[in-house]
């Protein structure tokens, strides 16, 4: 009997510790994405993700010498944007640009998030304090700014255009559900 009630408790408290769990994961995943949540439609949404992931580079750049454990999780953090921001671009954006007739510009685009993975790659093999980290984060940044203007001010706007309010709204909630995968 006290055996029974025992299992009976533990089984209650694992339940009970696992929806604890569940309920603080789906929290933080809504606390990550919603910064992009409430910045507005797809492509402002995705521009305001620009400007987090270029102002952690103003941080990382602006480190001292001997500032290795802050480099490294400043790096941590742009790779973990940078994560979230492709798998919203590449699962709903580029993809509505393919069925839109846009494919050699979601293939370019596509083709650069290959870039950030191996400058990520090649940044996270590099120590902090090697003298050529900020040059390869420099690289980096000039890199992915180029990306993102390219999107900003050619890109995102064509599809926009030839998008209906309605498509636009159901890429906004597609690109959010997205962003919620890897938050």
């Amino acid at each position: 009997m006290l055996e029974e009630k025992t299992t009976r408790s533990f089984a209650i408290g694992a339940a009970a510790g696992l929806t604890a769990g569940l309920a603080a994961n789906a929290v933080r995943k809504i606390f990550v994405q919603a910064p992009t949540m409430m910045a507005g439609e797809w492509d402002d949404a995705l521009a305001a993700e620009h400007r987090a992931v270029l102002e952690l580079f103003d941080q990382i750049q602006a480190t001292e010498e001997g500032h290795a454990t802050r480099r490294s999780l400043l790096l941590t953090q742009i790779g973990h944007a940078l994560a979230k921001h492709a798998m919203e671009e590449e699962n709903a954006v580029y993809a509505t640009l393919r069925i839109h007739g846009q494919v050699a510009d979601a293939d370019r685009l596509n083709g650069d998030h290959g870039y950030v993975k191996q400058y990520l790659f090649e940044l996270g093999q590099m120590a902090p304090e090697h003298p050529l980290f900020l040059s390869k984060i420099g690289d980096f940044r000039s890199m992915l700014e180029e990306h993102m203007r390219s999107e900003e001010e050619t890109v995102f706007p064509k599809l926009r255009g030839v998008l209906t309010d309605e498509e636009n709204e159901r890429l906004t909630k597609m690109m959010n559900l997205e962003g919620l995968k890897i938050a």
